[in-house]
């Protein structure tokens, strides 16, 4: 699967409303461009789309295609954007040269309070005192002992 074709494929407003027609009932062409308000070459072009990307399947009935979403693909995806969302931030390390001399100037590391740009930049702007680490505590100035 190419992540960035079915990325791609999806980020289309019609053609996350055609996938999510077809999850629910296998449609041709035709009765697709009648429930989108759209025409048949247009849903033809969106549909080539899904299918290059690995999304659809079609079984032909009679003289029509039905088309199928491949959940498979749908489900990688998932899977893969679940272990990149799990990804956590490593600690700062200047020793080990991963900071240029201007940002080990405004480094954290150093013992003084963190700037709030620093503690966005560290942390992001979601996260809560509570939710780093022993390692990140080791490094970081930002939590103070209460």
């Amino acid at each position: 699967m190419d992540q960035t074709l079915v990325l791609k494929a999806i980020a289309d407003e019609t053609r996350m409303k055609i996938l999510s027609l077809l999850l629910r009932h296998n449609y041709c062409v035709r009765a697709l461009a009648r429930k989108l308000g759209l025409s048949e070459s247009a849903v033809s072009q969106h549909l080539k789309v899904l299918r290059d990307a690995g999304l659809l399947t079609g079984e032909k009935k009679g003289y029509f295609i039905h088309y199928d979403v491949n959940r498979n693909v749908l489900h990688t995806l998932a899977a893969e954007i679940e272990a990149l969302a799990c990804v956590e931030r490593a600690a700062c390390t200047p020793e080990a040269g991963e900071c240029s001399s201007s940002e080990q100037e405004r480094c954290h590391v150093k013992k003084h309070n963190c700037s709030e740009e620093v503690k966005e930049f560290c942390h992001g702007k979601d996260r809560v005192k509570g939710e780093f680490g022993r390692e990140h505590h080791r490094h970081c100035q930002c939590h103070k002992p209460e």
